[in-house]
């Protein structure tokens, strides 16, 4: 079983049925063999990004994400150093908190940014 972990804007696609969801993430989220997770970490940028009027999305992201089947994946203290010692140039908390999830629950990361797969270590399809 492959554990998936969403990026922020996969899941907003996933949930408003984006024709932007690249084919072989809809095949990797709907594989029973598959196991797809999203973090507190997209909640948390959700929220943010709608406080100060940068997205609009009327839902909350967990009953989101559960309606969809999906697992929701808590921040620890392991995600918080990873994230905080990660030796990536990238500045994006949101970023950081998601690539060290990947890491450290042995996660194949659902991205379309590219930056992202520059990330050490990362799996991103």
């Amino acid at each position: 079983m492959t554990r998936l972990l969403l990026d922020t804007h996969v899941f907003l696609w996933w949930a408003q049925a984006s024709s932007s969801i690249r084919a072989n993430w809809i095949d990797a989220i709907v594989s029973e063999s598959n196991s797809v997770h999203v973090s507190a970490v997209t909640a948390w940028e959700i929220e943010t990004k709608k406080r100060i009027k940068k997205l609009e999305f009327e839902d909350a992201v967990g009953p989101v994400a559960v309606e969809f089947g999906f697992d929701t994946l808590s921040v620890t203290m392991e995600h918080a150093s990873l994230a905080g010692s990660l030796d990536w140039e990238h500045r994006d908390p949101f970023d950081r908190m998601l690539v060290a999830q990947a890491l450290s629950n042995d996660m194949v990361l659902l991205s379309a940014d590219d930056a992202m797969k520059s990330a050490p270590g990362v799996r991103v399809l």
